[in-house]
């Protein structure tokens, strides 16, 4: 995987107190059975260091310099953090250098320093009380990219699958209500673009994932799909895409299915991420599309419980990393 074509990726610490760093740590370590490019970790020093005080961390002063330490050391781009940092209980004093983390890597990732930025998670509960204003992560991205909140869009993907919700966090008695076709528009471009310039898929293939049973059933079961959809349907071939009319999301997610297209379009959260969990529980990536950089995430929360204790999961933080340079890889092809 290691191309010297690329800037070095950015991991950012997320929540010091949850696997992050952890996870961080053991990316390096694993370093050369992954084949991994050089990296360079945005946070706390003593994040690391009080889950392994013999881990080799060298300062660096700019994202370059990771390529020449990277064999030997884990390039660190310090920000401050609490030292009463605690395993599995967040402190509110670290929020500002959680912020601070984010804040280098997508200047780095504007500037072009970085190729790429993975992100640990986050707990928002805690950045909430040092001032973070913003409904989650990808809206502060998209806000540091000089964009509105709602440029970004999240993609899963897993294996062979890729799945776009074009509603996130909202109650499932407020997708309808929330649904438009001005929002499926604006998921499908960004999707179409993204797989064009960072997947190296040529003509994109879209399906759409009807919101009721039987997609509607001639609207016996429902009319968003006549009133929400198909517009937003025509409006994507007009531009270009290929793009299904709604189809039964109950097929549409099975093996040969998923040989049909390159992405879902789907209407609510559950209906994309239940098949991407089912498809690939521990090894799903976070990807947020829209943006002028490349984020990519762990499909996964801060996991306080198991923060310290050796037993988290490495999968999902190996994946993002791994989507991470083939998007980059991909993009400095394209360009």
């Amino acid at each position: 995987m290691a191309d010297a074509q690329i800037q070095p990726l950015a991991f950012t610490m997320g929540e010091p107190s949850g696997i992050g760093p952890e996870l961080i740590a053991r990316l390096w370590n694993e370093r050369k059975a992954h084949e991994f490019a050089p990296f360079v970790y945005i946070g706390s020093k003593e994040a690391i260091t009080s889950l392994a005080a013999d881990m080799p961390i060298q300062s660096v002063k700019r994202p370059a310099e990771a390529k020449i330490v990277f064999d030997d050391a884990l390039p660190l781009i310090e920000v401050g953090a609490s030292t009463d940092t605690i395993l599995g209980t967040p402190n509110q004093e670290n929020g500002e250098a959680v912020i601070e983390a984010l804040d280098k890597a997508v200047k780095y990732a504007l500037d072009g320093d970085v190729a790429a930025i993975v992100t640990a998670p986050i707990h928002k509960a805690a950045l909430y009380k040092a001032g973070f204003d913003a409904p989650g992560h990808t809206e502060y991205l998209a806000r540091l990219c000089g964009m509105p909140d709602a440029s970004s869009v999240m993609m899963l993907a897993a294996k062979d699958l890729r799945v776009v919700p074009v509603t996130v966090h909202i109650a499932l008695s407020e997708v309808a209500r929330q649904l438009t076709a001005d929002k499926i528009i604006h998921a499908g471009l960004a999707t179409a673009h993204d797989l064009k310039l960072r997947f190296g898929v040529k003509v994109p293939r879209l399906a759409m994932a009807a919101l009721n049973p039987h997609a509607g059933e001639d609207g016996t079961m429902g009319m968003e799909e006549a009133t929400h959809m198909m517009p937003a349907v025509w409006a994507l071939r007009d531009a270009g895409i290929d793009v299904s009319d709604p189809l039964p999301a109950d097929t549409l997610f099975h093996e040969d299915a998923r040989k049909n297209y390159d992405a879902v379009l789907c209407m609510y959260h559950d209906q994309a991420l239940i098949p991407v969990k089912t498809v690939d529980f521990w090894g799903g990536v976070n990807i947020t599309l829209g943006l002028p950089i490349i984020r990519t995430s762990p499909d996964h929360g801060t996991a306080l419980e198991l923060a310290g204790k050796g037993l988290a999961r490495s999968e999902s933080m190996v994946a993002a990393t791994k989507m991470a340079y083939q998007m980059a890889l991909s993009q400095a092809v394209s360009s």
